[in-house]
Protein backbone atom coordinates (compact mmCIF):
# COMPACT_ATOMS: atom_id res chain seq x y z
CA UNK A 1 0.00 0.00 0.00
CA UNK A 2 2.93 2.30 0.77
CA UNK A 3 4.47 1.60 -2.65
CA UNK A 4 1.12 2.29 -4.28
CA UNK A 5 0.84 5.61 -2.51
CA UNK A 6 4.35 6.60 -3.59
CA UNK A 7 3.47 5.77 -7.21
CA UNK A 8 0.34 7.89 -7.05
CA UNK A 9 2.30 10.77 -5.52
CA UNK A 10 4.98 10.49 -8.20
CA UNK A 11 2.27 10.43 -10.86
CA UNK A 12 1.04 13.78 -9.56
CA UNK A 13 4.62 15.13 -9.56
CA UNK A 14 5.10 13.88 -13.14
CA UNK A 15 1.97 15.67 -14.25
CA UNK A 16 3.48 19.02 -13.27
CA UNK A 17 7.15 18.65 -14.26
CA UNK A 18 9.63 16.29 -15.80
CA UNK A 19 10.96 14.43 -12.79
CA UNK A 20 13.25 11.55 -13.75
CA UNK A 21 13.33 10.10 -10.26
CA UNK A 22 9.55 10.03 -10.09
CA UNK A 23 9.34 8.27 -13.46
CA UNK A 24 11.88 5.69 -12.26
CA UNK A 25 9.62 4.92 -9.30
CA UNK A 26 6.81 4.26 -11.80
CA UNK A 27 9.11 1.92 -13.78
CA UNK A 28 10.02 0.06 -10.60
CA UNK A 29 6.31 -0.53 -10.03
CA UNK A 30 6.48 -3.51 -12.41
CA UNK A 31 8.22 -5.38 -9.58
CA UNK A 32 5.40 -4.67 -7.13
CA UNK A 33 2.03 -6.30 -6.55
CA UNK A 34 -0.97 -6.51 -8.91
CA UNK A 35 -2.20 -2.97 -8.11
CA UNK A 36 1.22 -1.42 -8.66
CA UNK A 37 1.59 -3.31 -11.94
CA UNK A 38 -1.79 -2.09 -13.22
CA UNK A 39 -0.85 1.50 -12.41
CA UNK A 40 2.56 1.03 -14.03
CA UNK A 41 0.91 -0.37 -17.18
CA UNK A 42 -1.00 2.92 -17.50
CA UNK A 43 1.58 5.45 -16.24
CA UNK A 44 4.68 4.17 -18.08
CA UNK A 45 3.24 4.81 -21.58
CA UNK A 46 1.46 7.98 -20.46
CA UNK A 47 4.75 9.76 -19.67
CA UNK A 48 6.99 7.78 -22.04
CA UNK A 49 7.55 10.63 -24.51
CA UNK A 50 8.72 12.98 -21.73
CA UNK A 51 11.73 10.83 -20.80
CA UNK A 52 13.63 9.84 -23.96
CA UNK A 53 16.72 9.04 -21.86
CA UNK A 54 14.73 6.26 -20.15
CA UNK A 55 13.10 4.94 -23.34
CA UNK A 56 14.79 1.53 -23.28
CA UNK A 57 14.07 1.03 -19.60
CA UNK A 58 10.44 2.05 -20.11
CA UNK A 59 9.90 -0.34 -23.03
CA UNK A 60 11.56 -3.20 -21.16
CA UNK A 61 9.40 -2.50 -18.11
CA UNK A 62 6.26 -2.57 -20.25
CA UNK A 63 7.43 -5.86 -21.82
CA UNK A 64 7.76 -7.39 -18.37
CA UNK A 65 4.10 -6.50 -17.82
CA UNK A 66 3.21 -8.06 -21.20
CA UNK A 67 4.58 -11.36 -19.81
CA UNK A 68 2.97 -11.13 -16.37
CA UNK A 69 1.18 -14.17 -14.95
CA UNK A 70 -2.03 -12.15 -14.56
CA UNK A 71 -3.78 -12.08 -17.94
CA UNK A 72 -5.64 -8.84 -17.10
CA UNK A 73 -2.29 -7.08 -16.50
CA UNK A 74 -0.92 -8.52 -19.74
CA UNK A 75 -3.93 -7.26 -21.70
CA UNK A 76 -3.61 -3.78 -20.15
CA UNK A 77 0.10 -3.63 -20.99
CA UNK A 78 -0.49 -4.85 -24.56
CA UNK A 79 -3.28 -2.34 -25.05
CA UNK A 80 -0.86 0.49 -24.23
CA UNK A 81 2.03 -0.72 -26.42
CA UNK A 82 1.03 1.44 -29.46
CA UNK A 83 1.90 4.52 -27.35
CA UNK A 84 5.56 3.44 -27.55
CA UNK A 85 5.43 3.18 -31.36
CA UNK A 86 7.20 6.40 -32.21
CA UNK A 87 10.26 7.06 -34.33
CA UNK A 88 12.83 4.31 -34.27
CA UNK A 89 10.81 2.35 -31.69
CA UNK A 90 8.10 1.38 -34.21
CA UNK A 91 9.99 -1.62 -35.58
CA UNK A 92 10.71 -2.93 -32.09
CA UNK A 93 7.10 -2.55 -30.95
CA UNK A 94 5.84 -4.27 -34.12
CA UNK A 95 8.34 -7.08 -33.56
CA UNK A 96 7.17 -7.47 -29.96
CA UNK A 97 3.48 -7.50 -30.83
CA UNK A 98 4.09 -10.04 -33.58
CA UNK A 99 5.77 -12.37 -31.07
CA UNK A 100 2.84 -11.89 -28.70
CA UNK A 101 0.50 -13.37 -31.34
CA UNK A 102 1.54 -16.78 -30.01
CA UNK A 103 -0.75 -16.42 -26.99
CA UNK A 104 -3.53 -19.00 -26.63
CA UNK A 105 -5.79 -16.65 -24.65
CA UNK A 106 -8.51 -15.42 -27.03
CA UNK A 107 -9.05 -12.03 -25.37
CA UNK A 108 -5.31 -11.43 -25.19
CA UNK A 109 -4.87 -12.47 -28.84
CA UNK A 110 -7.60 -10.04 -29.88
CA UNK A 111 -5.86 -7.27 -27.91
CA UNK A 112 -2.56 -8.02 -29.68
CA UNK A 113 -4.33 -7.93 -33.04
CA UNK A 114 -5.99 -4.63 -32.16
CA UNK A 115 -2.67 -3.10 -31.11
CA UNK A 116 -1.00 -4.24 -34.33
CA UNK A 117 -3.74 -2.60 -36.38
CA UNK A 118 -3.36 0.56 -34.29
CA UNK A 119 0.39 0.86 -35.01
CA UNK A 120 -0.29 0.15 -38.70
CA UNK A 121 -2.05 3.51 -38.76
CA UNK A 122 0.98 5.16 -37.10
CA UNK A 123 3.66 3.66 -39.37
CA UNK A 124 2.62 0.99 -41.85
CA UNK A 125 6.11 0.22 -43.15
CA UNK A 126 7.61 -0.14 -39.69
CA UNK A 127 4.76 -2.44 -38.67
CA UNK A 128 5.20 -4.56 -41.80
CA UNK A 129 8.94 -4.67 -41.11
CA UNK A 130 8.31 -6.17 -37.67
CA UNK A 131 5.82 -8.72 -39.03
CA UNK A 132 8.04 -9.87 -41.89
CA UNK A 133 11.08 -9.99 -39.60
CA UNK A 134 9.30 -12.54 -37.44
CA UNK A 135 7.92 -14.42 -40.44
CA UNK A 136 11.43 -14.84 -41.81
CA UNK A 137 13.27 -15.46 -38.53
CA UNK A 138 10.76 -16.16 -35.75
CA UNK A 139 9.57 -19.36 -34.14
CA UNK A 140 7.16 -21.52 -36.11
CA UNK A 141 4.05 -20.60 -34.11
CA UNK A 142 4.84 -16.87 -34.43
CA UNK A 143 5.51 -17.21 -38.15
CA UNK A 144 2.26 -19.09 -38.68
CA UNK A 145 0.13 -16.55 -36.83
CA UNK A 146 1.87 -13.55 -38.40
CA UNK A 147 1.10 -14.93 -41.86
CA UNK A 148 -2.52 -15.54 -40.86
CA UNK A 149 -2.71 -11.99 -39.50
CA UNK A 150 -1.54 -10.55 -42.82
CA UNK A 151 -3.90 -12.82 -44.72
CA UNK A 152 -6.98 -11.74 -42.77
CA UNK A 153 -6.25 -8.14 -41.74
CA UNK A 154 -4.24 -6.51 -44.50
CA UNK A 155 -7.23 -6.25 -46.83
CA UNK A 156 -9.23 -4.40 -44.15
CA UNK A 157 -6.79 -1.50 -43.92
CA UNK A 158 -7.77 1.73 -45.74
CA UNK A 159 -5.95 2.98 -48.83
CA UNK A 160 -4.35 5.85 -46.95
CA UNK A 161 -2.57 3.23 -44.80
CA UNK A 162 -1.88 0.63 -47.49
CA UNK A 163 -0.51 2.97 -50.14
CA UNK A 164 1.08 1.81 -53.39
CA UNK A 165 4.50 2.04 -51.75
CA UNK A 166 3.33 -0.21 -48.90
CA UNK A 167 1.77 -2.74 -51.28
CA UNK A 168 5.00 -2.87 -53.30
CA UNK A 169 6.85 -3.50 -50.06
CA UNK A 170 4.46 -6.33 -49.10
CA UNK A 171 4.91 -7.95 -52.51
CA UNK A 172 8.71 -7.73 -52.32
CA UNK A 173 8.85 -9.17 -48.79
CA UNK A 174 6.34 -11.91 -49.60
CA UNK A 175 8.52 -13.07 -52.48
CA UNK A 176 11.36 -13.52 -49.98
CA UNK A 177 9.14 -15.59 -47.70
CA UNK A 178 7.93 -17.75 -50.61
CA UNK A 179 11.47 -19.01 -51.14
CA UNK A 180 10.80 -21.47 -48.30
CA UNK A 181 7.21 -22.20 -47.33
CA UNK A 182 4.84 -25.00 -46.44
CA UNK A 183 1.71 -25.63 -48.48
CA UNK A 184 -0.60 -23.88 -46.02
CA UNK A 185 1.71 -20.85 -45.86
CA UNK A 186 1.78 -20.67 -49.65
CA UNK A 187 -2.01 -20.55 -49.88
CA UNK A 188 -2.23 -17.83 -47.21
CA UNK A 189 0.53 -15.72 -48.74
CA UNK A 190 -1.05 -15.96 -52.18
CA UNK A 191 -4.23 -14.66 -50.57
CA UNK A 192 -2.24 -11.72 -49.23
CA UNK A 193 -0.64 -10.69 -52.53
CA UNK A 194 -3.72 -11.50 -54.65
CA UNK A 195 -5.66 -8.90 -52.69
CA UNK A 196 -3.16 -6.08 -53.27
CA UNK A 197 -4.70 -3.28 -55.34
CA UNK A 198 -1.40 -2.65 -57.11
CA UNK A 199 -1.63 -6.14 -58.65
CA UNK A 200 -5.20 -5.85 -59.96
CA UNK A 201 -3.96 -5.21 -63.49
CA UNK A 202 -3.02 -7.52 -66.35
CA UNK A 203 0.65 -6.97 -65.59
CA UNK A 204 0.06 -7.50 -61.88
CA UNK A 205 -1.79 -10.76 -62.41
CA UNK A 206 0.95 -11.92 -64.74
CA UNK A 207 3.45 -11.28 -61.93
CA UNK A 208 1.31 -13.39 -59.61
CA UNK A 209 1.21 -16.23 -62.15
CA UNK A 210 5.02 -16.07 -62.39
CA UNK A 211 5.15 -16.34 -58.62
CA UNK A 212 3.04 -19.51 -58.72
CA UNK A 213 5.05 -20.96 -61.61
CA UNK A 214 8.20 -20.68 -59.50
CA UNK A 215 6.52 -22.64 -56.71
CA UNK A 216 5.06 -25.29 -59.04
CA UNK A 217 8.45 -26.50 -60.33
CA UNK A 218 7.08 -26.79 -63.87
CA UNK A 219 10.60 -27.20 -65.20
CA UNK A 220 10.89 -30.55 -63.39
CA UNK A 221 9.40 -33.90 -64.38
CA UNK A 222 6.47 -35.06 -62.24
CA UNK A 223 6.93 -37.90 -59.77
CA UNK A 224 3.36 -39.25 -59.82
CA UNK A 225 3.87 -41.60 -56.87
CA UNK A 226 5.03 -38.87 -54.47
CA UNK A 227 1.96 -37.36 -52.76
CA UNK A 228 3.91 -34.22 -51.78
CA UNK A 229 4.84 -33.52 -55.39
CA UNK A 230 1.25 -34.10 -56.55
CA UNK A 231 -0.04 -31.96 -53.69
CA UNK A 232 2.27 -29.10 -54.67
CA UNK A 233 1.06 -29.18 -58.27
CA UNK A 234 -2.60 -29.27 -57.23
CA UNK A 235 -2.29 -26.33 -54.86
CA UNK A 236 -0.22 -24.21 -57.22
CA UNK A 237 -2.68 -24.82 -60.05
CA UNK A 238 -5.62 -23.95 -57.81
CA UNK A 239 -3.93 -20.68 -56.84
CA UNK A 240 -3.17 -19.82 -60.46
CA UNK A 241 -6.66 -20.58 -61.81
CA UNK A 242 -8.40 -17.35 -60.70
CA UNK A 243 -5.59 -15.33 -62.27
CA UNK A 244 -6.00 -16.69 -65.79
CA UNK A 245 -7.84 -14.67 -68.43
CA UNK A 246 -7.76 -13.95 -72.15
CA UNK A 247 -4.72 -11.73 -71.42
CA UNK A 248 -3.03 -13.85 -68.74
CA UNK A 249 -2.50 -17.28 -70.25
CA UNK A 250 -2.44 -20.72 -68.68
CA UNK A 251 -0.17 -22.16 -71.40
CA UNK A 252 2.66 -23.36 -69.17
CA UNK A 253 0.29 -25.15 -66.81
CA UNK A 254 -1.75 -26.73 -69.63
CA UNK A 255 1.45 -27.83 -71.35
CA UNK A 256 2.75 -29.40 -68.14
CA UNK A 257 -0.51 -31.27 -67.57
CA UNK A 258 -0.47 -32.63 -71.13
CA UNK A 259 3.19 -33.62 -71.06
CA UNK A 260 3.61 -34.85 -67.49
CA UNK A 261 0.25 -35.40 -65.78
CA UNK A 262 -1.94 -37.10 -68.41
CA UNK A 263 0.67 -39.76 -69.28
CA UNK A 264 0.84 -40.64 -65.56
CA UNK A 265 -2.85 -40.19 -64.75
CA UNK A 266 -3.48 -43.74 -63.54
CA UNK A 267 -0.40 -43.76 -61.27
CA UNK A 268 -1.00 -40.44 -59.49
CA UNK A 269 -0.87 -40.78 -55.71
CA UNK A 270 -3.48 -38.72 -53.92
CA UNK A 271 -2.35 -36.51 -51.00
CA UNK A 272 -5.78 -37.01 -49.41
CA UNK A 273 -7.27 -40.48 -49.02
CA UNK A 274 -10.83 -39.62 -50.05
CA UNK A 275 -9.82 -37.50 -53.05
CA UNK A 276 -10.43 -38.81 -56.58
CA UNK A 277 -7.07 -37.56 -57.80
CA UNK A 278 -7.65 -38.40 -61.46
CA UNK A 279 -10.89 -36.45 -61.62
CA UNK A 280 -9.32 -33.59 -59.66
CA UNK A 281 -6.50 -33.03 -62.15
CA UNK A 282 -8.85 -33.44 -65.11
CA UNK A 283 -11.12 -30.74 -63.70
CA UNK A 284 -8.15 -28.41 -63.26
CA UNK A 285 -7.03 -29.07 -66.83
CA UNK A 286 -10.53 -28.40 -68.14
CA UNK A 287 -10.80 -25.11 -66.22
CA UNK A 288 -7.44 -23.90 -67.50
CA UNK A 289 -7.86 -24.89 -71.14
CA UNK A 290 -9.96 -21.88 -72.30
CA UNK A 291 -7.10 -19.56 -71.31
CA UNK A 292 -4.31 -21.43 -73.07
CA UNK A 293 -2.34 -19.25 -75.48
CA UNK A 294 -0.05 -20.28 -78.33
CA UNK A 295 1.50 -23.64 -77.53
CA UNK A 296 4.88 -24.77 -78.91
CA UNK A 297 3.93 -28.46 -79.00
CA UNK A 298 0.24 -28.13 -79.77
CA UNK A 299 -0.13 -31.23 -81.95
CA UNK A 300 1.55 -33.74 -79.59
CA UNK A 301 -0.27 -32.24 -76.60
CA UNK A 302 -3.60 -32.38 -78.40
CA UNK A 303 -2.78 -35.96 -79.38
CA UNK A 304 -2.17 -36.83 -75.72
CA UNK A 305 -5.57 -35.39 -74.79
CA UNK A 306 -7.13 -37.34 -77.65
CA UNK A 307 -5.43 -40.58 -76.54
CA UNK A 308 -6.57 -40.14 -72.95
CA UNK A 309 -10.11 -39.34 -74.13
CA UNK A 310 -10.21 -42.62 -76.06
CA UNK A 311 -9.29 -44.49 -72.88
CA UNK A 312 -12.43 -43.21 -71.16
CA UNK A 313 -14.75 -43.76 -74.15
CA UNK A 314 -15.35 -47.50 -74.46
CA UNK A 315 -16.14 -49.46 -77.60
CA UNK A 316 -19.64 -50.97 -77.79
CA UNK A 317 -19.87 -54.61 -76.65
CA UNK A 318 -19.65 -57.21 -79.39
CA UNK A 319 -22.94 -58.50 -80.78
CA UNK A 320 -23.74 -62.20 -81.04
CA UNK A 321 -25.31 -63.69 -84.14
CA UNK A 322 -28.94 -62.72 -83.37
CA UNK A 323 -28.06 -59.04 -83.10
CA UNK A 324 -28.22 -59.05 -79.29
CA UNK A 325 -25.33 -57.90 -77.15
CA UNK A 326 -23.04 -60.59 -75.80
CA UNK A 327 -23.40 -61.71 -72.20
CA UNK A 328 -20.22 -59.91 -71.22
CA UNK A 329 -20.58 -57.02 -68.77
CA UNK A 330 -21.57 -53.69 -70.29
CA UNK A 331 -18.77 -51.10 -70.08
CA UNK A 332 -19.23 -48.24 -67.66
CA UNK A 333 -19.48 -44.73 -69.02
CA UNK A 334 -17.24 -42.39 -67.03
CA UNK A 335 -19.29 -39.24 -67.57
CA UNK A 336 -17.41 -36.92 -65.17
CA UNK A 337 -14.02 -37.81 -66.66
CA UNK A 338 -15.24 -37.57 -70.23
CA UNK A 339 -16.76 -34.12 -69.64
CA UNK A 340 -13.35 -32.80 -68.54
CA UNK A 341 -11.34 -34.47 -71.31
CA UNK A 342 -13.83 -33.66 -74.05
CA UNK A 343 -14.00 -30.02 -72.93
CA UNK A 344 -10.20 -29.71 -72.86
CA UNK A 345 -9.90 -31.39 -76.27
CA UNK A 346 -12.61 -29.09 -77.66
CA UNK A 347 -10.81 -25.98 -76.33
CA UNK A 348 -7.36 -26.91 -77.67
CA UNK A 349 -8.94 -28.26 -80.87
CA UNK A 350 -9.96 -24.71 -81.75
CA UNK A 351 -6.26 -23.97 -82.22
CA UNK A 352 -5.80 -26.89 -84.64
CA UNK A 353 -9.24 -27.50 -86.20
CA UNK A 354 -7.95 -29.95 -88.83
CA UNK A 355 -6.45 -32.28 -86.19
CA UNK A 356 -9.05 -35.05 -86.58
CA UNK A 357 -9.02 -34.86 -90.38
CA UNK A 358 -5.32 -34.47 -91.11
CA UNK A 359 -3.40 -35.54 -87.99
CA UNK A 360 -5.31 -38.71 -87.09
CA UNK A 361 -5.12 -41.76 -89.39
CA UNK A 362 -8.31 -43.18 -90.90
CA UNK A 363 -8.51 -46.31 -88.73
CA UNK A 364 -8.07 -44.37 -85.51
CA UNK A 365 -10.64 -41.78 -86.59
CA UNK A 366 -13.11 -44.56 -87.43
CA UNK A 367 -12.53 -46.10 -84.01
CA UNK A 368 -13.09 -42.71 -82.37
CA UNK A 369 -16.40 -42.18 -84.16
CA UNK A 370 -17.62 -45.63 -83.11
CA UNK A 371 -16.83 -44.76 -79.51
CA UNK A 372 -18.52 -41.37 -79.86
CA UNK A 373 -21.68 -42.95 -81.28
CA UNK A 374 -21.81 -45.52 -78.50
CA UNK A 375 -21.30 -42.86 -75.85
CA UNK A 376 -23.86 -40.55 -77.48
CA UNK A 377 -26.52 -43.27 -77.42
CA UNK A 378 -25.84 -43.91 -73.76
CA UNK A 379 -26.11 -40.19 -73.12
CA UNK A 380 -29.54 -39.94 -74.68
CA UNK A 381 -30.86 -42.70 -72.43
CA UNK A 382 -29.42 -41.09 -69.31
CA UNK A 383 -30.66 -37.63 -70.25
CA UNK A 384 -34.19 -38.97 -70.70
CA UNK A 385 -34.04 -40.86 -67.42
CA UNK A 386 -32.77 -37.82 -65.52
CA UNK A 387 -35.40 -35.53 -67.02
CA UNK A 388 -38.16 -37.97 -66.09
CA UNK A 389 -36.77 -38.14 -62.53
CA UNK A 390 -36.64 -34.33 -62.22
CA UNK A 391 -39.81 -33.51 -64.14
CA UNK A 392 -42.12 -31.20 -62.20
CA UNK A 393 -39.68 -30.67 -59.35
CA UNK A 394 -38.66 -27.17 -58.26
CA UNK A 395 -37.62 -25.21 -55.19
CA UNK A 396 -36.96 -27.35 -52.10
CA UNK A 397 -37.59 -30.57 -54.00
CA UNK A 398 -34.47 -29.90 -56.08
CA UNK A 399 -32.38 -29.28 -52.95
CA UNK A 400 -32.36 -32.84 -51.65
CA UNK A 401 -28.99 -34.60 -51.91
CA UNK A 402 -30.36 -37.10 -54.40
CA UNK A 403 -31.84 -34.47 -56.69
CA UNK A 404 -28.77 -32.24 -56.44
CA UNK A 405 -26.74 -35.14 -57.85
CA UNK A 406 -29.29 -35.65 -60.61
CA UNK A 407 -29.27 -31.95 -61.53
CA UNK A 408 -25.47 -31.94 -61.85
CA UNK A 409 -25.59 -35.25 -63.70
CA UNK A 410 -27.99 -33.68 -66.19
CA UNK A 411 -25.58 -30.78 -66.67
CA UNK A 412 -22.71 -33.20 -67.29
CA UNK A 413 -24.59 -35.31 -69.81
CA UNK A 414 -25.92 -32.29 -71.65
CA UNK A 415 -22.45 -30.75 -71.82
CA UNK A 416 -21.01 -33.94 -73.29
CA UNK A 417 -23.92 -34.16 -75.72
CA UNK A 418 -23.30 -30.63 -77.03
CA UNK A 419 -19.57 -31.26 -77.48
CA UNK A 420 -20.08 -34.63 -79.20
CA UNK A 421 -22.49 -33.04 -81.68
CA UNK A 422 -19.74 -30.56 -82.58
CA UNK A 423 -17.29 -33.38 -83.29
CA UNK A 424 -19.83 -35.20 -85.48
CA UNK A 425 -19.95 -32.24 -87.86
CA UNK A 426 -18.10 -32.64 -91.14
CA UNK A 427 -15.63 -31.09 -90.77
CA UNK A 428 -15.58 -31.21 -86.94
CA UNK A 429 -16.71 -27.97 -85.35
CA UNK A 430 -15.40 -26.29 -82.23
CA UNK A 431 -17.92 -23.45 -81.96
CA UNK A 432 -20.31 -24.54 -79.21
CA UNK A 433 -19.87 -23.22 -75.69
CA UNK A 434 -20.78 -24.99 -72.46
CA UNK A 435 -20.36 -24.13 -68.79
CA UNK A 436 -18.53 -26.84 -66.88
CA UNK A 437 -20.93 -28.71 -64.61
CA UNK A 438 -19.12 -27.96 -61.35
CA UNK A 439 -18.69 -24.24 -62.02
CA UNK A 440 -21.16 -21.88 -60.31
CA UNK A 441 -23.86 -20.35 -62.46
CA UNK A 442 -22.87 -16.88 -63.65
CA UNK A 443 -25.01 -13.96 -62.48
CA UNK A 444 -26.29 -13.30 -65.98
CA UNK A 445 -27.48 -16.90 -66.12
CA UNK A 446 -28.94 -16.81 -62.64
CA UNK A 447 -31.23 -13.86 -63.35
CA UNK A 448 -33.74 -15.25 -65.79
CA UNK A 449 -37.19 -14.05 -66.85
CA UNK A 450 -38.69 -17.27 -65.57
CA UNK A 451 -37.72 -20.15 -63.34
CA UNK A 452 -36.39 -23.03 -65.45
CA UNK A 453 -38.15 -26.34 -65.17
CA UNK A 454 -36.31 -29.53 -64.33
CA UNK A 455 -36.47 -30.44 -68.03
CA UNK A 456 -34.43 -27.38 -68.91
CA UNK A 457 -31.80 -27.76 -66.20
CA UNK A 458 -28.37 -28.54 -67.59
CA UNK A 459 -29.28 -27.96 -71.23
CA UNK A 460 -26.11 -25.86 -71.54
CA UNK A 461 -28.00 -23.21 -73.47
CA UNK A 462 -27.70 -25.16 -76.72
CA UNK A 463 -31.43 -25.43 -77.28
CA UNK A 464 -34.75 -24.62 -75.65
CA UNK A 465 -36.56 -27.31 -77.58
CA UNK A 466 -38.70 -29.57 -75.39
CA UNK A 467 -37.62 -33.20 -75.39
CA UNK A 468 -40.13 -35.91 -74.72
CA UNK A 469 -39.49 -37.38 -71.29
CA UNK A 470 -40.62 -40.83 -72.42
CA UNK A 471 -38.01 -43.22 -73.85
CA UNK A 472 -38.39 -44.01 -77.52
CA UNK A 473 -40.05 -47.34 -78.21
CA UNK A 474 -36.96 -48.62 -80.02
CA UNK A 475 -34.43 -47.34 -77.48
CA UNK A 476 -33.68 -50.77 -76.03
CA UNK A 477 -33.24 -52.27 -79.46
CA UNK A 478 -30.69 -49.59 -80.35
CA UNK A 479 -28.93 -49.40 -77.02
CA UNK A 480 -28.98 -51.30 -73.78
CA UNK A 481 -27.76 -48.66 -71.31
CA UNK A 482 -24.68 -49.67 -69.34
CA UNK A 483 -24.20 -48.51 -65.79
CA UNK A 484 -22.81 -44.99 -65.88
CA UNK A 485 -20.46 -43.37 -63.46
CA UNK A 486 -20.80 -39.93 -62.00
CA UNK A 487 -18.13 -39.05 -59.50
CA UNK A 488 -19.03 -39.27 -55.83
CA UNK A 489 -17.61 -35.76 -55.53
CA UNK A 490 -19.87 -34.53 -58.28
CA UNK A 491 -20.39 -30.79 -58.45
CA UNK A 492 -17.59 -28.83 -56.84
CA UNK A 493 -13.99 -29.52 -55.95
CA UNK A 494 -14.02 -31.21 -52.58
CA UNK A 495 -10.28 -30.92 -52.07
CA UNK A 496 -9.05 -27.81 -50.37
CA UNK A 497 -5.91 -27.03 -48.41
CA UNK A 498 -5.81 -29.51 -45.55
CA UNK A 499 -3.03 -28.47 -43.24
CA UNK A 500 -0.30 -27.80 -45.73
CA UNK A 501 1.94 -30.22 -47.55
CA UNK A 502 2.43 -33.63 -46.02
CA UNK A 503 5.05 -33.64 -43.33
CA UNK A 504 4.87 -29.88 -42.76
CA UNK A 505 8.13 -28.00 -42.88
CA UNK A 506 11.03 -30.05 -44.07
CA UNK A 507 9.00 -31.57 -46.93
CA UNK A 508 6.69 -30.19 -49.55
CA UNK A 509 7.30 -26.50 -50.16
CA UNK A 510 10.95 -26.05 -49.25
CA UNK A 511 12.69 -27.40 -46.22
CA UNK A 512 12.01 -25.05 -43.35
CA UNK A 513 13.46 -26.31 -40.10
CA UNK A 514 12.21 -25.57 -36.61
CA UNK A 515 13.97 -22.68 -34.92
CA UNK A 516 13.56 -22.20 -31.21
CA UNK A 517 14.82 -18.75 -30.36
CA UNK A 518 13.03 -17.81 -27.18
CA UNK A 519 12.31 -14.20 -26.35
CA UNK A 520 14.17 -11.92 -28.72
CA UNK A 521 12.70 -8.60 -27.65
Amino acid sequence: QCCLSIMLEDHNRLTDLKNTDAYQVILDGVKGGPKEKRLAAQFIPKFFSSFPELADSAINAQLDLCEDEDVSIRRQAIKELPRFATGENILRVADILTQLLQTDDTAEFNQVTGSLIAIFKIDAKGTLGGLFSQILQGEDIVRERAIKFLSSKLKTLPEEVMTKEMEDYVFAETKKVLEDVTGEEFVLLMRVVSGLRVLQTVNGRQQLVELVVEQAFLEQALNPTDPDTVDRLLQCTRQALPLFSKNVHSTRFVTYFCEHVLPNLSSLTSPVAELDIQLEVLKLLAEMSPFCGDMDKLEPNLNMLFTKLLEFMPLPPEEVGNGENSASEEPKLQFSYVECLLFGFHQLGKKLPDFLLEKVDAERLKDFKIRLQYFARGLQVYIRQLRVALQGKSGDALKTDENKIKVVALKITNNINVLIKDLFHNPPSFKSTVSLSWKPIQRSEAVAPKRPSADEIGSGGSTNKQVSPQPRRDARQIYNPPSGKFSATIGNFTYEQRGGFRGGRGRGFGGRGNRSRGRIY
